[in-house]
């Protein structure tokens, strides 16, 4: 039977991370990279056993990247901390895990919840590359919302995983502004410009797709409203690229005299890197801790 490492990346996340890590406790490790966290996150960890590896957060895709470095097993599931595996699929994977497989990796479908509900029969679910080789896998340079990319053939699994993300509106609100911004950097390296035209007529077209053509409909009026902050996601992503642009010419000459002149550098996740705010203790030195079946060790 092929052995499973399971990984993923953490940051104040004990709300979630305990249903996360006890629907995949029967793996063989499980390897953690934590940001600092200060919220009972590493208490959890450690009951669990996890391998934990303290690091600052490089971005989304190079922290991930690096917490598949630190896994010991070919075969590794990718998770966040807001997942959980249903019974049926942790059993699938089990028998998969069993069996001889031909494929680079499997996709797995993902249960939402939608504030107030879980995801309702009929309703399109997304499909995320989670299950892998890691022998032919790595996570490519897309800031926010990028997936493993595997060299060779992928399967797609029967059963789904729970994912307990957009908890509520002022959530989800939340998470897509940073991410937005995130995704500024990677249209820059692109060379996308964006023309306001594009503000205008884009948006309504995310709404009827994901809406009518990805079946949230079948969700009432969380369908409805997740719907419509998607296609404020799409404005928002393309209304900050044009921002940018627009910042480049000498816009402090519009200001008032005497007026300050305010910008703020934003890492992957949105977050303010140059603001007094930002120098939390996440931006000191993380040290070696060991601590019970939990190790938490600096990463050089």
């Amino acid at each position: 039977m092929e052995k499973l490492s399971v990984f993923m990346i953490t940051y104040n996340a004990a709300k979630t991370l305990g249903a996360c890590l006890e629907s995949v406790k029967w793996a063989d490790e499980i390897v953690v990279i934590d940001s600092a966290s200060s919220d009972g996150t590493l208490e959890l960890l450690e009951r669990y056993g996890c391998r934990v590896f303290q690091h600052e957060f490089l971005g989304y895709p190079k922290t991930k990247q690096l917490a598949l470095e630190k896994t010991r097993n070919n075969w590794v599931l990718h998770l966040d901390a807001d997942e959980m595996l249903s019974s049926e699929l942790q059993a699938e994977i089990r028998t998969l895990l069993a069996s001889q497989r031909d494929v680079a990796g499997y996709e797995i479908y993902r249960m939402e919840q939608m504030f107030w509900q879980m995801s309702r029969p009929g309703a399109a679910l997304n499909t995320q590359l989670k299950l892998f080789d890691k022998r032919r896998g790595r996570f490519g340079d897309m800031p926010v919302h990028g997936d493993p990319e595997v060299d060779g053939p992928v399967k797609r699994l029967k059963h789904y995983y729970y994912h307990f993300s957009e908890v509520d509106i002022h959530i989800k609100v939340a998470k897509i502004n940073g991410y937005s911004t995130g995704l500024v950097a990677d249209k820059l390296a692109k060379g996308q410009r964006a023309s306001p035209w594009k503000l205008v007529y884009y948006p309504p077209l995310v709404f009827l797709q994901q809406y009518v053509l990805k079946r949230s409909f079948p969700n009432g009026w969380a369908g409805f409203i997740g719907s419509v902050i998607g296609s404020f996601y799409a404005f928002l992503r393309y209304a900050k690229l044009y921002e940018h642009y627009r910042f480049e010419e000498p816009w402090a000459s519009r200001l008032p005299e005497g007026a300050p002149v305010v910008r703020y550098t934003r890492d992957e996740a949105g977050r303010t890197v140059d603001a007094p705010e930002a120098s939390d203790d996440r931006q000191k030195e993380l040290h070696t801790v060991v601590s019970g079946d939990a190790r938490r060790e600096k990463l050089t």
